[in-house]
């Protein structure tokens, strides 16, 4: 079994209704995932998480930017079209706009996963 894939709209849903809190679990849940997919010792989900708070969410911002990025990566080791989003990540959490961000990052990994771990075996 791998990542676990999840509906960009229910992660939406989930983190207008609870305040954005659901929002700190999905950054741990992604960063965890894509520690575990690249193999980067680097990346700590919960000093993200922690820094996202303390920071009063300014680190939040540079996240997308910097996990978008990582993405590219992901997306070049699971052997698809890379998409580098991590500007319009970036832009659209400067204006505000960080959940569509999110809705795109989580589709993005979803195709990810799909191609790596969801494949049908032939």
């Amino acid at each position: 079994m791998g990542p676990e894939k999840r509906s960009p709209g229910v992660v939406i849903l989930l983190s207008v209704v609870t305040c954005g809190i659901y929002l700190y679990y999905w950054i741990y849940c992604v960063s965890k995932e894509t520690k575990e997919f690249l193999g980067n010792d680097q990346i700590n989900p919960g000093m993200e998480v922690l820094l996202s708070i303390v920071t009063c969410g300014i680190y939040f911002i540079y996240w997308f930017y910097k996990y978008g990025k990582l993405q590219a990566e992901m997306c070049e080791r699971a052997q698809i079209a890379v998409t580098d989003n991590s500007i319009v990540y970036l832009i659209l959490a400067i204006v505000g706009l960080s959940i569509i961000s999110v809705a795109i990052m989580q589709s993005q990994l979803n195709t990810i996963w799909d191609n790596t771990y969801y494949k049908p075996q032939m």
